[in-house]
């Protein structure tokens, strides 16, 4: 055989154990550890919740109320659980909702009253009271003022020297605890719903102030605020009607028109 040959059987055979050496150093090594993630589920508390929208002046039972798994870490300090009250649906049956509550959310002390209090009473915080105005279309914001709503009571009377209209805000941003409703048939056969008296949260000096305007006032109009101004003072009134007199700011209307606006008008 040619050394020719020779030289070129000798590299194949080289190039061929090299080949097979290297095929079998691939196949022996390991591939990459495979890290196995494994998801745990925090662990859970049963919750009482709303099982539906519920308003003010509303009573609890069975179908209002249920159970929901709650995560442990978002369970917080005066919500209803199961390990604490176990006949919790059964307890609050018939307590009165004193705060709207919404479909899913946790049901909370503070937001409901004993099934043993009366409505009204339970609906009044500690010191308020709960004071009644007679309302019509005309003086009740056409009949748009509901329950829970803010609104300023505004009196209207007459200035018996100059026989002009005097116009006046004695209570400011008070609470609408009811509305005593009915319905109207209008003229043309349709019914609608209108309230009749408004049942109002006042302080005890709110209630006096009150009590002397509705002896004053050719009437009382309520005019009903944003839903925003609910954490504003409700505090401010016409303080000078618990004397007797003094000094109020008030508007003389003549003629439809505001033809004076002082901070020193005298009460008549």
């Amino acid at each position: 055989m040619k050394p020719a040959r020779l030289m070129i059987l000798a590299v194949a055979v080289v190039a061929a154990g090299l080949a097979g050496l290297l095929a079998m150093r691939l196949t022996g090594q390991k591939g990459p550890d495979l890290v196995e993630t494994v998801i745990q589920r925090e662990p859970t508390t049963k919750v009482l919740v709303s099982a539906e929208n519920i308003p003010v002046g509303s009573r609890l039972n069975d179908k209002s109320v249920q159970w929901v798994e709650w995560p442990n870490g978002s369970v917080v300090e005066g919500f209803i659980t199961s390990d604490a009250r176990p006949d919790a649906i059964a307890d609050v049956a018939g307590s009165v909702v004193r705060l709207p509550i919404f479909k899913g959310e946790p049901i909370r002390a503070e937001k409901i009253a004993d099934s043993s209090s009366r409505i009204m009473s339970s609906l009044l915080p500690s010191g308020k009271r709960a004071v009644a105005t007679e309302i019509s279309v005309a003086t009740g914001a056409g009949g748009f003022v509901l329950p829970n709503d803010r609104v300023d009571v505004i009196m209207v009377r007459e200035n018996k020297d100059s026989g002009n209209f005097i116009t006046e805000n004695v209570l400011n941003n008070v609470r609408v605890l009811a509305i005593d409703q009915q319905i109207q048939e209008a003229p043309d056969g349709s019914k609608s719903v209108v309230g009749t008296t408004a049942t109002l949260e006042l302080t005890p000096d709110q209630a006096k102030i009150i009590t002397v305007a509705q002896q004053m006032a050719e009437r009382l109009t309520l005019a009903l605020r944003s839903v925003a101004d609910a954490q504003e003072a409700d505090t401010v009134a016409a303080d000078y009607l618990l004397h007797g007199g003094g000094k109020a700011e008030v508007q003389v209307i003549k003629s439809g028109a505001i033809v004076k606006s002082s901070a020193s008008q005298q009460t008549k």
